[in-house]
Protein backbone atom coordinates (compact mmCIF):
# COMPACT_ATOMS: atom_id res chain seq x y z
CA UNK A 1 0.00 0.00 0.00
CA UNK A 2 1.32 3.41 -0.87
CA UNK A 3 1.84 6.19 1.64
CA UNK A 4 -0.82 8.38 -0.06
CA UNK A 5 -3.41 5.64 0.24
CA UNK A 6 -2.61 5.11 3.93
CA UNK A 7 -2.91 8.86 4.62
CA UNK A 8 -6.30 9.00 2.89
CA UNK A 9 -7.59 6.00 4.88
CA UNK A 10 -6.40 7.55 8.17
CA UNK A 11 -8.03 10.88 7.26
CA UNK A 12 -11.27 9.14 6.31
CA UNK A 13 -11.24 7.16 9.58
CA UNK A 14 -10.71 10.35 11.59
CA UNK A 15 -13.62 12.06 9.79
CA UNK A 16 -15.95 9.08 10.40
CA UNK A 17 -14.94 9.02 14.08
CA UNK A 18 -15.63 12.78 14.38
CA UNK A 19 -19.03 12.34 12.74
CA UNK A 20 -19.95 9.51 15.15
CA UNK A 21 -18.89 11.63 18.15
CA UNK A 22 -20.85 14.64 16.84
CA UNK A 23 -24.03 12.57 16.38
CA UNK A 24 -23.60 11.05 19.84
CA UNK A 25 -23.25 14.47 21.47
CA UNK A 26 -26.27 15.83 19.58
CA UNK A 27 -28.45 12.90 20.67
CA UNK A 28 -27.22 13.10 24.29
CA UNK A 29 -27.95 16.85 24.56
CA UNK A 30 -31.38 16.64 22.89
CA UNK A 31 -33.96 18.15 25.26
CA UNK A 32 -37.05 16.97 23.35
CA UNK A 33 -38.90 14.63 25.66
CA UNK A 34 -41.99 13.97 23.50
CA UNK A 35 -42.17 12.27 20.15
CA UNK A 36 -45.77 13.21 19.23
CA UNK A 37 -44.79 16.27 17.24
CA UNK A 38 -48.29 16.83 15.81
CA UNK A 39 -50.53 16.06 18.74
CA UNK A 40 -51.27 18.31 21.65
CA UNK A 41 -53.11 17.73 24.87
CA UNK A 42 -55.77 19.96 26.36
CA UNK A 43 -55.68 21.10 29.96
CA UNK A 44 -58.36 19.54 32.15
CA UNK A 45 -61.82 21.00 31.63
CA UNK A 46 -61.26 22.23 28.06
CA UNK A 47 -62.82 20.62 25.00
CA UNK A 48 -60.34 19.65 22.24
CA UNK A 49 -61.06 21.10 18.79
CA UNK A 50 -59.30 21.31 15.43
CA UNK A 51 -59.09 24.71 13.73
CA UNK A 52 -57.04 23.54 10.76
CA UNK A 53 -56.95 22.46 8.09
CA UNK A 54 -60.16 23.96 6.75
CA UNK A 55 -62.22 21.09 5.32
CA UNK A 56 -63.46 20.77 1.76
CA UNK A 57 -67.12 21.59 1.18
CA UNK A 58 -67.85 17.90 0.48
CA UNK A 59 -67.03 17.08 4.12
CA UNK A 60 -69.36 19.71 5.61
CA UNK A 61 -72.93 18.85 6.64
CA UNK A 62 -75.46 21.70 6.83
CA UNK A 63 -79.03 22.17 8.03
CA UNK A 64 -80.73 25.16 6.39
CA UNK A 65 -83.31 27.08 8.41
CA UNK A 66 -85.30 29.77 6.59
CA UNK A 67 -85.67 32.70 8.97
CA UNK A 68 -86.12 35.19 6.15
CA UNK A 69 -89.84 34.73 5.62
CA UNK A 70 -89.57 34.51 1.83
CA UNK A 71 -91.26 31.29 0.68
CA UNK A 72 -88.88 28.85 -1.00
CA UNK A 73 -85.70 30.74 -0.03
CA UNK A 74 -84.54 27.88 2.18
CA UNK A 75 -84.87 25.42 -0.71
CA UNK A 76 -83.05 27.79 -3.07
CA UNK A 77 -80.11 28.26 -0.67
CA UNK A 78 -80.00 24.52 0.09
CA UNK A 79 -79.84 23.81 -3.64
CA UNK A 80 -77.08 26.39 -4.21
CA UNK A 81 -74.99 25.01 -1.33
CA UNK A 82 -75.55 21.45 -2.53
CA UNK A 83 -74.35 22.48 -6.01
CA UNK A 84 -71.21 23.88 -4.39
CA UNK A 85 -70.44 20.53 -2.81
CA UNK A 86 -71.97 20.70 0.67
CA UNK A 87 -74.04 17.90 2.17
CA UNK A 88 -77.35 19.67 2.84
CA UNK A 89 -80.41 18.38 4.69
CA UNK A 90 -83.89 19.39 3.50
CA UNK A 91 -84.56 22.98 4.60
CA UNK A 92 -87.00 23.93 7.35
CA UNK A 93 -88.76 27.15 8.23
CA UNK A 94 -88.01 28.83 11.57
CA UNK A 95 -88.86 32.06 13.35
CA UNK A 96 -87.68 35.28 11.74
CA UNK A 97 -84.04 36.24 12.04
CA UNK A 98 -83.10 39.90 11.55
CA UNK A 99 -79.48 39.65 10.40
CA UNK A 100 -77.83 38.14 7.28
CA UNK A 101 -77.38 34.64 8.66
CA UNK A 102 -76.64 32.74 11.85
CA UNK A 103 -74.19 29.83 11.80
CA UNK A 104 -74.59 27.55 14.84
CA UNK A 105 -71.85 24.97 15.31
CA UNK A 106 -70.16 22.81 17.91
CA UNK A 107 -66.66 21.58 18.80
CA UNK A 108 -66.51 19.09 15.90
CA UNK A 109 -67.20 21.77 13.28
CA UNK A 110 -65.13 24.82 14.25
CA UNK A 111 -63.01 24.80 11.07
CA UNK A 112 -66.01 23.90 8.88
CA UNK A 113 -68.01 26.81 10.30
CA UNK A 114 -65.35 29.21 9.02
CA UNK A 115 -65.81 27.83 5.50
CA UNK A 116 -69.59 28.26 5.78
CA UNK A 117 -69.12 31.82 7.08
CA UNK A 118 -67.03 32.60 3.99
CA UNK A 119 -70.06 31.83 1.79
CA UNK A 120 -71.80 34.70 3.60
CA UNK A 121 -68.62 36.80 3.12
CA UNK A 122 -67.91 36.87 6.84
CA UNK A 123 -71.25 38.54 7.64
CA UNK A 124 -72.82 35.56 9.40
CA UNK A 125 -73.44 35.69 13.14
CA UNK A 126 -71.27 32.86 14.46
CA UNK A 127 -72.85 31.01 17.41
CA UNK A 128 -70.63 28.40 19.08
CA UNK A 129 -72.42 25.82 21.24
CA UNK A 130 -69.93 23.82 23.30
CA UNK A 131 -72.64 21.26 24.18
CA UNK A 132 -73.26 20.22 20.56
CA UNK A 133 -72.05 16.71 19.90
CA UNK A 134 -72.89 16.28 16.22
CA UNK A 135 -70.93 17.27 13.12
CA UNK A 136 -73.74 19.29 11.51
CA UNK A 137 -73.83 23.07 11.15
CA UNK A 138 -77.16 24.90 11.38
CA UNK A 139 -77.46 27.89 9.06
CA UNK A 140 -80.38 30.26 9.67
CA UNK A 141 -81.00 32.54 6.68
CA UNK A 142 -82.00 36.00 7.90
CA UNK A 143 -83.96 38.95 6.55
CA UNK A 144 -80.82 40.86 5.46
CA UNK A 145 -79.60 37.97 3.30
CA UNK A 146 -79.09 38.91 -0.36
CA UNK A 147 -77.02 36.13 -1.96
CA UNK A 148 -74.19 33.69 -1.39
CA UNK A 149 -70.73 34.81 -2.40
CA UNK A 150 -69.29 33.89 -5.78
CA UNK A 151 -66.42 31.37 -5.75
CA UNK A 152 -63.90 34.20 -6.03
CA UNK A 153 -65.57 36.12 -3.20
CA UNK A 154 -65.59 32.98 -1.05
CA UNK A 155 -61.87 32.37 -1.59
CA UNK A 156 -61.11 35.97 -0.71
CA UNK A 157 -63.30 35.72 2.39
CA UNK A 158 -61.51 32.54 3.49
CA UNK A 159 -58.17 34.32 3.10
CA UNK A 160 -59.46 37.30 5.09
CA UNK A 161 -61.02 35.18 7.84
CA UNK A 162 -57.99 32.91 8.21
CA UNK A 163 -58.01 29.95 10.56
CA UNK A 164 -60.49 30.31 13.40
CA UNK A 165 -59.46 30.99 16.98
CA UNK A 166 -60.50 28.44 19.59
CA UNK A 167 -63.81 29.49 21.19
CA UNK A 168 -63.99 29.87 24.98
CA UNK A 169 -63.81 26.56 26.83
CA UNK A 170 -61.82 24.84 24.09
CA UNK A 171 -58.21 24.27 23.11
CA UNK A 172 -56.76 23.75 19.66
CA UNK A 173 -55.16 20.36 19.03
CA UNK A 174 -54.46 20.97 15.35
CA UNK A 175 -51.06 19.81 14.14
Amino acid sequence: MSLARIRSLVLLSVLVLCAIILVGVAVARDKQTRTDYGGKECPAGLVPIATRPLPDESKIKINILNGNGAPGLGSQIASELHNRGFSVSPPKDTKRYAKVARVTYGPKTVAAATVVDAYFLGDADMQFDIKRTNDVIDVTIGRKFVSLGTPTDVHQAIAALGNPSPPPGTCDISP
